[in-house]
């Protein structure tokens, strides 16, 4: 419901008056205005385009106020879903949040030179509005809280035009987690402007959804930075598959398009329905996200090209004990942290893979007694894997929004069932079955930004009703890392949902005073020990609820750049995660890691890594956090990109695994595209003893890489077979991939 702002703060007070409220209703929505007043003094000033330059502490209460909408906007989902208990807490979000603002700053300077006690109106508001609110709620009066929440947004209503906001648009959420504020170009501004908006916008939009892989300018020293996608500095009139430093596929090169206004909207609306056989992935459905993203990519020029001297090279392929022609299965690999090079110490690279067909001589490699086949192929960019109580193997295919299940008898070399268990998803990831055990009754999904579940036996092939929305929203951002992962504690009271932070390294953020820093602290119980800010809010975290989803997500570990997947150990009941460290410091930092992780503990990003080891881009910025940032179990070889791991567990099986392998970790590395000399694209085995890493892992499954520039596999998911076989999804070829030992 949108509310138009057109009429005067009094006009519309009278004019509802003479339609027939009562004086106390009039008196209600004043002091409902007078809380409205505190959010547009804050977020629209921190908007607006000509910012005082003395008001530094602006951006952070702009990010407090935006808390405040998002809590508020989950307010009327939980209540008008009857969820009491959740509609009280987010009810209490609202009203800390709103006294944290104003905490911030507890006075107000009107451009007219007029002082706001924001306090005072602070003081009305939680002695009016709030108690009418939680009056409703205790009483689970659905109606009476419809009233409140609407009086709130009449107030809204009047309220912007006293303030001479004319480009604010309210109102009531249709979804969880939805913006209430939202800010339109004033008809004012004219079509000469639009341009310059769309711009602003399209900025906006790609710092939250496209900056982890694209980079749009230059770095240290003007050096051009890559990134896991092409740099997209100039990209307006280049040819499509041409720019520098990025491997670009045989389809992009060859499809013959100029980036420009119309081949981008093509493009961007569906990428791999405009160029068959592109790994780009990530689609912009929305025409107005569209048009606001490629007037900014219209905005950018190439990057500066510069004479200085660059950082030192990295070493030859012969001397570089990470670099691909040295992995071999049963190759040992442990990262002393007391060796870590110095940030910087050789160049940041854009070196991401060129992915090719399988030629036909590659050959894969494993240890001796094992055997590698392909299990099934022609899928559509597999990702996670995940094998039910009775066998069944669930793919999650997140390009296409799908979950495929497959079925082969132990011991089969290709699957007798193969089919899509249930589509219309979100760019799904995660997959686990519910309750614990060997009778699940549910399945659920993570999806980008939700958790849904299907109602589930052992057996289905295909889900036996629409899905159910267990968590509406995960985070107020969706953008960065993509990928969420879903797993449940042993006893099956907790469900936990990993999920990746929206940049590299916090650069989006913003940055805080040591003031304000105190001030986070101070708030620790709400957010978390080390939670990040921001537009980081509740990202790089593994959060916490109940399986029904009642119980607000909280993070149960924070500072986690990336945690792909989750798995528990079932010889300890620990959750322990594969993780993707951070970018940009050069060839060996930052390492990514397999670990457990305990509760509120914090570990490390954006500020620091691997201990006290402090990333010189927030230098000197949380020295509160030094000394207390957990270190990892098992730091792997930087930019290896682990993601899917699991413990194998099997003890009986046609193509079970040795004793020795009991206990152990498997895990799938991406492969590199931030270091000179690639890494990764492979499988490796944790080594475990009585459920505690040793700090040791081994190349197991290798033979991806076909030269200097070609891979033809990226590994993602691992799971263990019914039969004891262990199970490999590759997304460079779209296959799956079985590996069985039969002894001599």
């Amino acid at each position: 419901m949108v509310i138009d702002t057109r009429y005067s703060l009094l006009g519309n007070l009278l004019r509802r008056f003479k339609q027939g409220w009562t004086l106390r209703n009039c008196v209600f929505v004043f002091s409902v205005l007078a809380m409205i007043v505190v959010c547009e003094l804050f977020v629209a000033d921190a908007f607006a385009q000509e910012k005082t330059p003395t008001d530094e502490i602006l951006p952070d209460q702009a990010h407090v106020m935006a808390d405040v909408s998002y809590h508020f906007a989950n307010l009327w989902f939980a209540a008008t879903n009857k969820n009491w208990p959740l509609a009280n807490y987010y009810l209490d979000k609202t009203r800390s949040h709103l006294a944290w603002a104003v905490r911030i700053r507890p006075s107000y300077t009107t451009k007219a030179g007029n002082q706001v006690d924001l306090n005072g109106i602070l003081e009305a508001v939680t002695n009016t509005f709030l108690p009418a609110i939680n009056d409703s709620i205790n009483k689970k009066d659905l109606d009476g809280f419809k009233t409140a929440y609407t009086q709130t947004m009449l107030g809204c209503y009047g309220c912007h035009t006293a303030c001479e906001k004319p480009f604010l648009k309210l109102h009531i959420p249709e979804d969880p987690a939805t913006v209430l504020m939202t800010f339109e170009p004033s008809e004012e501004s004219g079509a000469a402007n639009a341009q310059t908006d769309d711009a602003g916008r399209g900025k906006a939009f790609f710092q939250q959804n496209c900056a982890l892989c694209h980079a749009t300018g230059s770095g240290p020293r003007n050096i051009a930075i890559g990134g896991q996608g092409p740099s997209l500095a100039g990209v307006f009139g280049r040819r499509a598959g041409t720019g520098q430093n990025f491997h670009y596929t045989q389809a992009l090169t060859d499809s013959g398009l100029t980036w420009g206004a119309e081949t981008l909207d093509h493009f961007l609306s569906n990428p791999t329905a405009a160029v068959h056989g592109t790994t780009m992935l990530v689609s912009v459905p929305d025409e107005q996200n569209r048009r606001h993203l490629i007037a900014y990519l219209k905005s950018l020029p190439a990057a500066a090209q510069s004479a200085e001297a660059a950082p030192a090279s990295a070493p030859a392929p012969e001397t570089d004990p990470g670099d691909w022609h040295h992995a071999s299965p049963g190759l040992a690999h442990r990262v002393n942290l007391a060796e870590l090079p110095a940030p910087y110490s050789t160049s940041s690279a854009g070196n991401g893979p060129k992915v090719v067909p399988r030629p036909a001589d590659a050959t894969l490699s494993v240890p001796p007694g094992f055997t590698v086949k392909q299990f099934a192929g022609g899928l559509s960019h597999p990702r996670l894997i995940r094998v039910a109580p009775n066998g069944d193997i669930f793919i999650a295919e997140t390009g296409e929004d799908r979950i495929r299940v497959m079925r082969a008898a132990d011991g089969a070399e290709s699957p007798a069932e193969n089919q899509v268990f249930a589509d219309d998803l979100e760019r799904p990831f995660g997959i686990a079955f519910y309750p614990p055990g060997n009778d699940p009754q549910w399945i659920y999904v993570a999806n980008n930004n939700s958790v849904v579940r299907y109602p589930y036996r052992n057996g289905d092939l295909k889900a036996r009703e629409a899905a159910q929305t267990i968590v509406p929203k995960i985070a107020r951002t969706t953008g960065g890392h993509t990928t969420r992962d879903v797993a449940f504690s042993q006893d099956g009271k907790r469900m936990f949902i990993s999920i990746g932070s929206g940049s590299n390294a916090g650069e989006e953020m913003g940055k805080k005073s040591p003031d304000q820093v105190a001030l986070w602290q101070s708030q620790e119980k709400q957010h978390g020990f080390g939670e990040a800010w921001g537009a980081e809010s509740n990202r790089a975290n593994v959060l916490f609820t109940d399986p029904e989803g009642h119980t607000p997500l909280f993070p149960f570990a924070t500072g986690i750049r990336n945690p792909v997947t989750m798995v528990i150990n079932d010889q300890t009941g620990q959750l322990w995660v594969a993780v993707n460290e951070r970018d940009g410091l050069g060839d060996d930092l930052v390492p990514d890691y397999i670990s457990h992780i305990e509760e509120g503990h914090f570990y490390g990003w954006p500020w620091y890594y691997m201990g006290n080891h402090e990333d010189p881009r927030h230098a000197g910025e949380r020295p509160d956090l030094a000394n207390r940032v957990t270190v990892p179990d098992v730091p792997l070889q930087a930019h290896s990109a682990s993601l899917e791991m699991t413990f194998y567990t099997r003890t009986e099986g046609v193509s079970v695994f040795p004793e020795e392998y009991r206990g152990d970790i498997f895990a799938a590395l991406h492969g590199s595209w931030n270091r000179n000399n690639r890494t990764g694209y492979k499988v490796v085995r944790v080594r475990c003893k009585n459920g505690v890493a040793t700090g040791e892992y081994d190349d197991f499954l290798t033979g991806f890489v076909v030269d200097k520039e070609n891979v033809w596999g990226r590994p993602v998911g691992v799971a263990v077979a019914h039969d004891g076989a262990l199970l490999v999804t590759e997304d460079g070829n779209s296959t799956l991939l079985r590996i069985s030992y039969q002894p001599h």
